[in-house]
């Protein structure tokens, strides 16, 4: 097969390379870098031998923005098949798939989750991903008993093994045509417990002298997201949970206040290779959160 570039008579770093699909996938060199757990300069100088080597320029980056040049473009898909072929050369021996077992938040678990996912699997096929998805203390339970192999769950500062990921903002998250009735309590939406945004959000509601009543709890997310754009309730959610056409009602509507929830990584992985791919989804998700 055809790539459309000349032979130089030097070999590809493979390092390079990779640093070259991360920066595509993850449109950031900063998120590259802290996959590779180095340094932005040395994933630019990377990427710029590369395109010494190649004879051609693959991206533009401007202060805001990455954007892959038609060589990139064209270049991506054949970094991915090497990329894909070395590590199946180095599997060859292994009979059985390695298995990475991942717990997630509930408001983090939003709908580009599975594209997150492929990220984590296109970067080494040898790897089967499983996923559960709960509150967060949930989350860490099961990550504590040993079930999970890492959590991005709410970061607790006492913990040694928590890495601080992103911030989440929440809001009162509404249909557009929605409006409370003043004759009767708040009509609210929310997650089952141990949800600690309804738990914060309940409080909030208590503590402001609001009367509230639930007509909607559980069902995760996307039932949730459901039961608000069809107009029954308002709905204590993250930025990145709530859904697309979903409006933050807090202001206009005198709702007081939520306070955002830190997310952390939490891992003991010793392994290099799942402790990349754990770094390579994490990164995923604080660049897909820097959207909302």
């Amino acid at each position: 097969m055809s790539t459309g570039y000349q032979h130089t008579g030097r070999l590809l770093d493979l390092d390079a390379v990779q640093a070259f699909v991360l920066v595509a996938d993850l449109s950031s060199f900063t998120r590259a870098a802290e996959v590779q757990d180095t340094t932005q300069s040395a994933i630019s100088l990377k990427i710029k031998r590369l395109e010494e080597r190649l004879g051609k320029r693959l991206l533009e980056r401007t202060p805001r923005h990455i954007q892959l040049l038609p060589e990139g473009v064209a270049f991506l898909s054949a970094a991915r098949e090497l990329l894909s072929a070395h590590d199946r050369a180095l599997a060859i021996d292994v009979r059985e798939q390695r298995g990475l077992r991942l717990g997630i938040i509930d408001h983090t678990a939003a709908e580009e989750l599975i594209p997150l996912l492929a990220r984590v699997s296109s970067h080494d096929p040898t790897l089967r991903v499983e996923v559960r998805i709960g509150a967060s203390s949930e989350m860490l339970e099961a990550y504590d008993a040993g079930e999970l192999d890492a959590a991005f769950a709410r970061r607790d500062p006492a913990r040694r093994d928590a890495e601080r990921l992103f911030v989440e903002h929440c809001g009162w998250f509404a249909a557009p045509q929605w409006s409370p009735n003043p004759d009767e309590p708040l009509r609210v939406a929310s997650l089952s417990a141990p949800c600690g945004v309804r738990a914060n959000a309940l409080k909030a509601l208590d503590e402001a002298g609001i009367p509230w009543t639930e007509v909607f709890v559980g069902g995760g997310m996307g039932t949730v997201g459901a039961a608000v754009m069809a107009g029954l309730a308002v709905a204590p959610l993250t930025r990145r949970g709530r859904p697309s056409r979903a409006v933050d009602v807090g202001s206009r509507f005198g709702l007081p206040p939520l306070a955002p929830i830190e997310i952390a990584a939490y891992t003991r992985m010793r392994d290099a290779s799942l402790k990349e791919a754990i770094r390579i989804f994490g990164a995923a998700l604080r660049n897909a959160n820097t959207r909302f």
